[in-house]
């Protein structure tokens, strides 16, 4: 089978795609014929070797997937081959896959793969973070950085189907035109508008009660100086580049929540919220709530090209890898 293969830390670039042994299989898993593999911020970390976890060398990148099942291994119940799933495993820009069950969900027929490919981490980060941890209410204002990107763009419709005001935050016209198709109620450019001043004149002066920031640096300076008293923010990660100090003075007089967020480590220390998680997703889903945004889809050998899209953010939503199944 083809894979992607990351043998040195370094960026996009350098990763290959050779033909593989494919995996063996195991009890308690599933094989994956996969479709589509999505491609994530965190993947640009890992192969560069700046992710807080490093595989050894060589290896195949990738979370998620979507595609169907060919072989269903000892001990495993509730699949069988000719099943289409949602995929959260390792190694996932390759033809085939081998994963535990507990971590396969099947998908209703309005679902194609590409979407399947790009659903779980953002959808998942952004319920996540928005319900578990921000714990948003009906009728609050939600502030989204990176509002047309992979997960900032779950965000302003999960945050929508939770009954919040969503203020989208993006650079350019373009981006802000799709966070509007999606269900955003206001825009702000922050390549040239004054953020805080436009989320005051937003909400006449409160501020946002969540901010949901992706972005880190500069916006999360912003943020601080344009949150409500009693406000949370919501730290997904970094795509500025520049991790952010916060001054404690500010969470203090503002009586604010700077709350950190990794969803990944909710897969191992509490798997049944992350189901039920995805039990509600897709449950918005089939009512037309959410609907997943795949900007690009290219194939495996492209893979340098794709991820280059992400980095430079030449995308919106997702992009993903496909492998002409």
């Amino acid at each position: 089978m083809r894979a992607v293969l990351c043998k040195e830390w370094s960026g996009p670039e350098k990763l290959v795609v050779e033909e593989v042994p494919s995996p063996a299989m195991r009890p308690g898993a599933v094989r994956v014929a996969v479709h589509a593999a999505g491609i994530n911020f965190a993947d640009l970390l890992l192969v560069s070797g700046q992710y807080q976890e490093k595989p050894p060398l060589p290896f195949t990148p990738g979370s998620e997937a979507g595609g169907v099942i060919t072989e269903v291994g000892a001990g495993v119940s509730g699949f069988k081959p000719g099943d289409r799933v949602m995929v959260l495993a390792g190694g996932a820009y390759a033809e085939e896959v081998v994963v535990e069950a507990s971590r396969i969900f099947p998908i209703s027929a309005k679902m194609d793969f590409p979407s399947a490919a790009g659903f779980p981490v953002a959808y998942g980060t952004s319920h996540g973070g928005l319900d578990w941890r921000a714990h948003l209410q009906p009728g609050e204002w939600l502030l989204v950085h990176g509002a047309a990107g992979g997960v900032g763009l779950t965000a302003v419709e999960i945050g929508k189907a939770m009954g919040a005001r969503v203020i989208a935050c993006a650079g350019g016209p373009e981006k802000l035109a799709v966070a509007e198709e999606h269900g955003a109620d206001h825009l702000i450019d922050y390549s040239h508008e004054d953020v805080r001043a436009r989320v005051k004149e937003i909400t006449d002066g409160r501020g946002a009660d969540v901010v949901y920031d992706p972005v880190g640096g500069d916006v999360f300076d912003a943020s601080l100086r344009c949150i409500a008293w009693g406000g949370r923010i919501i730290i997904i990660g970094f795509a500025s580049g520049r991790i952010p100090q916060v001054p404690a003075n500010i969470a203090l007089v503002k009586n604010i929540d700077v709350i950190g967020f990794y969803w990944g480590s909710y897969q191992k220390h509490k798997p049944d919220v992350v189901r039920q998680s995805f039990a509600q997703l897709f449950r918005w889903f089939d009512d037309g709530k959410l609907k997943p945004h795949v900007s690009h889809q290219m194939d495996l050998k492209d893979v340098s090209v794709a991820m280059n899209l992400l980095g430079k953010r030449k995308s919106t939503g997702k992009v993903v890898l496909t492998t002409g199944r």
